[in-house]
């Protein structure tokens, strides 16, 4: 099956960064998953209210405007039968489709995906969704103890 980007989507997509937008414009076309773009550039009220309701740890984030003019965030949800699920087996399927997509264009040094903090796409393949399971499961053990495992995020890296 082919997915495609409702209005609403594409709508949080506007401001962020041409490339990461090109990135998740190719993985909705190869996606096992269907998803939705839950956020892309976000105000500085919007990062404000989602630091003080825990959904967001800094108001550093990739999310605001950056120096280039662009965002350098965004957040890919898991779409089933109309609602959002954030539900990790469903968001191992978008990473290895934004993995993909970001091989295909030879940018996957560049993106960072917040299952995996410390290491940008490039680092650690493309494959199944078990392949990305498996490289958060090694960036836990890398980083034990709390962290802020985001499955839906990926950012651009400048």
């Amino acid at each position: 099956m082919t997915y495609a980007l409702g209005r609403a989507s594409l709508a949080e997509l506007a401001g962020v960064h041409p490339q990461l937008v090109a990135v998740v414009k190719r993985a909705i076309q190869i996606t096992t998953q269907d998803f939705s773009v839950h956020d892309g550039l976000r105000t500085l009220e919007e990062q404000r209210e989602y630091v003080r309701r825990g959904v967001s740890k800094t108001m550093a984030s990739k999310h605001m405007r950056q120096a280039d003019g662009y965002g350098h965030a965004v957040d890919l949800v898991p779409y089933v039968n109309g609602k959002l699920r954030w539900e990790w087996p469903l968001i191992y399927s978008i990473a290895v489709a934004v993995d993909e997509a970001a091989t295909g264009m030879g940018i996957a040094d560049r993106i960072r995906w917040g299952g995996v903090w410390d290491r940008n796409m490039g680092q650690y393949g493309t494959g199944a969704a078990i392949s990305m399971q498996q490289a958060v499961a090694e960036y836990c053990a890398r980083h034990p103890g709390p962290d802020f495992i985001d499955g839906p995020h990926f950012e651009w890296l400048s």
